[in-house]
């Protein structure tokens, strides 16, 4: 990781959410603190980090919190100990639903301000024999939420949203310089080079960079990554449980999209349907 013209150290955090909130709460303090003194001032930690088990059910009604609950104080906590933004996937409480089904959340957490955006999974994992939407409800379409963190913008995106490639293009056609996108991969055969594939796409394409953060074995497919505008792999987590930090810049995205115009010279639109 060579830092030449980059401006922001980032990080992608990888490890293997439970069904014990508090040890997850522990194990993302730990990695925030290990990506801090590797110099990272943003981290994006994995899908559904306060709470997991691999089959939804009862206990994720159970275990879900208001998007101002205690996870999300704890984010807080910890961005202003650290002056670091976090990124992370919790499982909601949603207020206006009938209590049979929770939200798959994103949510930033900058230092001091608190909550500074939040994305609701917009496309439910059901597909490869699973069926996420039997007890989580999808998110509305509303506008992405753009954050800014020392001069560059991020959005938020989540795992099965991968597949779509214009959940990734109306982010980037809001302003965002980096998507963020928390995971849960499930591991199956061809699913690990799907996760490569789609990430690399989605930043390649847009040239955008690309921070995903999955989980790590045995259920998740692991392999989180970070990806720059010009479809370039910077840094990977294999199977392990770790952070990995590299530099983004403004100057990197502007000197693709010199060579790689796509974005101005795509004929095309977004519509929601």
């Amino acid at each position: 990781m060579q830092r030449a013209t980059a401006d922001l150290a980032i990080a992608v955090a990888q490890f293997a959410p439970n069904a014990d909130a508090e040890r997850n709460r522990a194990e993302i303090d730990r990695l925030t603190e290990l990506a801090v003194a590797r110099g990272a001032k943003l981290v994006v930690f994995p899908e559904y980090s306060s709470y997991f088990t691999p089959e939804p059910g009862e206990d994720w009604l159970a275990a879900a919190e208001p998007l101002d609950g205690a996870f999300t104080a704890h984010l807080a906590a910890l961005a202003d100990r650290f002056d670091v933004h976090l990124v992370a996937g919790l499982i909601e409480r949603l207020s206006g639903d009938d209590g049979t089904r929770v939200g798959n959340t994103v949510v930033a957490v900058a230092p001091v301000t608190g909550i500074v955006a939040r994305y609701r999974k917009l496309h439910l994992y059901d597909a490869f024999g699973q069926q996420e939407s039997a007890w989580v409800a999808p998110g509305a379409i509303e506008a992405p939420e753009i954050f800014e963190a020392r001069g560059l913008r991020f959005g938020l995106q989540t795992c099965y949203d991968a597949r779509f490639p214009e959940v990734t293009r109306r982010i980037v056609d809001a302003g965002a310089d980096v998507v963020c996108m928390p995971a849960e991969w499930v591991r199956g055969p061809l699913k690990e080079a799907h996760w490569r594939v789609l990430t690399t796409a989605r930043a390649l394409e847009n040239t955008v960079y690309v921070a995903a953060a999955d989980h790590a074995p045995p259920v998740g497919a692991g392999n989180s990554m970070i990806v720059d505008p010009m479809g370039v792999e910077l840094v990977t987590i294999g199977e392990t449980t770790d952070v990995a930090v590299t530099w983004v810049s403004r100057e990197r995205i502007d000197a693709v999209r010199r060579v790689n115009p796509a974005l101005a010279l795509r004929r095309f639109d977004v519509t929601p349907r």
